[in-house]
């Protein structure tokens, strides 16, 4: 590790490795510090399944980032479309219209063309069968303007942006903690304290570039912004986030920015560890709740389960479950839904219980009042409108009437033993209160000034998530904004040669 480098980036995943690889097409000598071991490496990206959204006109879009795809496969799949109009549509109303819209339109609009160019890097993409479309009448349709995932998950996500790096002569030094931003005496960064090991360095550097996460990791960071209860959520990700980019630009200045009481947080195995565990990866989740009924510890439903697609729920819903009593949930399913439950719930570190009656099962199911969940099976049953036809790649509108709490798409009733349970609670992936940037991805101060040498990308970035998130949009965010940070870090490098 040397004393200078043009251009030092905090952190190494997804949106750091972008903006490292756009720095160094300007020319630049880049490094990376990397808080966590080379074991860990990759922060939350390494710990996702690897899914992008992003803006497509149809199935030659799809064919230009998967050319792998044989006759069989495009004959047998219904891609549909994406626009940038649906995307952006997505945006807006599940933040309730509170993302900042210049950020959004460039998140959209960019959204191919970043992906495309990170396949110029080595990234390789493949449709998501089985998650996001069912096979119906011998073929698969896609719903939720979600498709492609990247090969290898978020692991292969990673390793495929270090390969890339590495072959770019970009240094990384792993165990490597940016603690303070140094400025030369007025406004300008110029270069960053880091601890390794025993050791402090200062590194000079005209740019720096922060992309090392939110402070999801932090529990009283959680319960200070979050609000309370948050401490006692599990954390899907890297044990690394703890919000060490976020203090270090405040400390020097920049504007908090977004929803810092809000979070992408989901249905989390009750069982699994604090932190997330990179042998099961996001396999802890429990995202086929559409399809069956949630209860608490009181025996009730407390969500709509059939809102909408998953992936325009199940990150709110995380904070939902957190809410109930002893921060829990059961989620119930019955025989004629269980080919449609994802693979995460057949993974052997499962809780899960089993029974051939619903009289039964109520005894298993561990903190449930076993009366009132009895009740609350009986008169879901008899609310469903069963003339209306079941359909899990649309909204069918297959619904129930005259519940406290209606499911409004996919309500099945639970009729068909055996029946299935899984004990979820909170699972907390990434915060969305962070730093504010320009659309050159410059970290601003509280006077809505651009900091000189300081850009940020990735969740530490505040203002385009709020209350939930279109699912497949955090990659996306860090790699388009990752390339814009990179490429302005590059042009301020070669504008003061």
């Amino acid at each position: 590790m040397q004393d200078r480098y043009d251009v030092v980036v905090v952190g190494a995943g997804n949106a750091a490795l972008c903006a490292a690889l756009a720095a160094k097409e300007s020319g630049a000598s880049v490094i990376v510090l990397e808080r966590a071991p080379k074991a860990e490496r990759g922060g939350n990206t390494a710990f996702t399944a690897g899914a992008m959204r992003f803006a497509y006109n149809g199935v030659e879009d799809i064919l230009a980032l998967c050319p792998e795809l044989s006759e069989s496969d495009i004959e047998t799949t219904d891609f549909g479309a994406y626009t940038t109009d649906d995307f952006y549509n997505d945006m807006c109303r599940v933040t309730e219209f509170r993302t900042d819209p210049d950020l959004a339109d460039i998140l959209v609009k960019r959204s191919f063309e970043t992906l495309k160019w990170m396949q110029s890097k080595g990234v390789r993409f493949a449709p998501i069968y089985g998650r996001q479309a069912f096979k119906l009448d011998g073929k698969f349709k896609f719903w939720g303007g979600l498709t492609l995932e990247t090969w290898g998950g978020g692991p292969g996500l990673v390793d495929s942006l270090v390969a890339a790096a590495e072959s770019a002569d970009i240094e990384i030094v792993y165990e490597a903690r940016a603690l303070e931003l140094q400025r030369d005496g007025g406004t300008r960064v110029t270069g960053v304290v880091v601890q390794a090991g025993e050791q402090q360095q200062t590194i000079s550097a005209a740019a720096v570039i922060l992309a090392s996460g939110g402070f999801e990791a932090n529990p009283e960071w959680r319960t200070r912004y979050l609000g309370p209860g948050w401490d006692l959520a599990k954390v899907r990700g890297s044990r690394f986030n703890m919000g060490d980019g976020i203090r270090m630009a405040l400390d020097i200045g920049a504007m908090p920015w977004g929803h810092w009481s809000g979070a992408h947080a989901v249905g989390w195995d009750l069982n699994a560890p604090h932190y997330g565990d990179l042998a099961v990866g996001d396999g802890f989740q429990k995202h086929s709740y559409p399809f069956g009924i949630m209860v608490n510890a009181d025996g009730k439903r407390f969500v709509d389960e059939g809102a909408d697609f998953r992936n325009y729920t199940y990150a709110k819903y995380g904070r939902q479950i957190l809410d109930q009593p002893q921060q829990f949930a059961w989620q119930i399913f019955d025989q004629k839904v269980e080919f449609l439950l994802r693979d995460e719930y057949r993974i052997r570190q499962v809780t899960k219980v089993t029974a051939d009656s619903i009289s039964a099962l109520a005894r298993k199911l561990d903190g449930v009042d076993p009366d009132q969940f009895v009740k609350t099976i009986e008169e879901f049953n008899a609310a469903v409108k069963t003339e209306v036809a079941f359909n899990p790649n649309e909204k069918d509108g297959r619904r129930t009437v005259g519940l406290p709490i209606d499911k409004t798409n996919w309500a099945n009733p639970l009729d068909t033993p055996p029946y299935e349970a899984y004990a979820v609670t909170c699972g907390l992936t990434f915060t969305f209160g962070g730093l504010r940037i320009n659309e050159q991805a410059e970290v601003l101060d509280t006077e809505d000034n651009p900091i000189p040498g300081l850009y940020a990308c990735g969740e530490l970035v505040g203002g385009i998530f709020f209350f939930n998130y279109p699912g497949g949009t955090g990659l996306t965010n860090g790699s388009v904004f990752g390339r814009i940070a990179g490429v302005t870090a590059g042009a301020q490098v070669q504008a003061t040669v």
